[in-house]
């Protein structure tokens, strides 16, 4: 049986969401792209990483960046 101090409440579940959110837009400064070491841009439509220098796009599969230059996408011109 569970307790109802083990269930989180609204204000723990927002403040836990906005961790996260830190959390995500920090690894995302971190992450640069294995070719260039440049910057990557998050693009929220197709969930991928892109490095516009290298002109390739990296995946996000279930929330986990796939930084291998053999998974990355070639962006069109």
């Amino acid at each position: 049986m569970t307790d109802k101090a083990d269930v989180p409440g609204k204000a723990e579940t927002d403040s836990s969401r906005q961790t996260h959110r830190r959390a995500s837009a920090q690894l995302l400064e971190m992450l640069v792209c294995p070719l260039t070491h440049a910057n990557l841009k998050y693009d929220i439509e197709t969930q991928e990483l892109v490095s516009e220098r290298a002109r390739v796009a990296y995946p996000i599969r279930d929330g986990i960046p796939i930084m291998l230059v053999e998974e990355a996408r070639v962006l069109d011109d």
